[in-house]
Parts: C-alpha cells; structure tokens; sequence
C-alpha cells in the first residue's frame, strides 16, 4: 500500500508518518518501480502501537524504547515495568503542578468578580504582583 493509504488506515497525517520514518520509529519501506513507497501490515500495526503510546503521553525516546524491547521478545518485561513506573512518575508530577496551577487561577479570578473598568481588575493587578510558578509545557512532543 501507498503512504496515503497507510495514513487512512491508521488515522494519521502522511507528514507523522514520514517523520516516525525519519527518527527510526518506522522500518523503511519498500519502493516501486517507480519509486514509491509501498508499506504493509507490519507498517500499519507498527504505527498504530506507537500512536496509542503517543495517546499515553508518552516520548518518542520512551516509545523507541519500547519497540525495542518489543522487537526482541525473549528479553524480560521487567524493562518495560520500569518505562511504565518511570512515566507514571512523571505524570504525577504533572499532575501535581497542575494542579497547584488550577489554585492560582482560581486564586486570580477571585480577584476580580464583576464587571468594570480594566484599570481596576483585580485579575490584572494580580498578574502583575503574582507569585505564582509556570507550569512547563516539555512534554509538548509529535
């Protein structure tokens, strides 16, 4: 199959899976005789695994991890077990400062309750004198 097909049938855009091909995530097709890149079950399967670890928020180094874990089947699970606490981990953590951001909005909109002038908004005034922690966006990956 074509890599528009491979897009339709595991519900991804055609630039994902060129750039799962470029960071060693996707085995190299086959060409055509002309050219084309020509894909089959084990491409789809594959990047249906990686899309559902990518739906777990998981990294592309978590998710190379994992297939190569999976591409040899004899080694223990215990490495995967370990992947999987260390994630969720960080997902606490996450969470956590989640979390305390959502009391500081919440500590912010008290702050102003009615409508009126900007200059007197308590929301503002707060942003200006805020103590608060910005919560990181690293885990923004493709």
């Amino acid at each position: 199959m074509r890599i528009g097909d491979l897009a339709k049938r595991a519900g991804c855009e055609i630039v994902t899976i060129r750039y799962y091909e470029k960071e060693g995530l996707l085995p190299k097709p086959a060409r055509s005789a002309g050219n084309f890149r020509l894909y089959g079950d084990v491409h789809v399967e594959r990047l249906q695994f990686i899309r559902r670890c990518r739906s777990l928020d998981m990294t592309l180094r978590e998710i190379r991890a994992l297939l190569e874990m999976r591409d040899n089947p004899t080694l223990d699970c215990g490495e995967v077990n370990v992947l999987l606490d260390t994630h969720l981990q960080q997902v606490e953590v996450r969470v956590e400062a989640l979390l305390q951001l959502r009391q500081h909005l919440l500590a912010l909109r008290e702050q102003c309750s009615g409508a009126r002038p900007v200059q007197a908004c308590g929301i503002l005034r707060g942003l200006i004198n805020c103590n608060c922690h910005v919560v990181s966006a690293e885990h923004s990956n493709v």
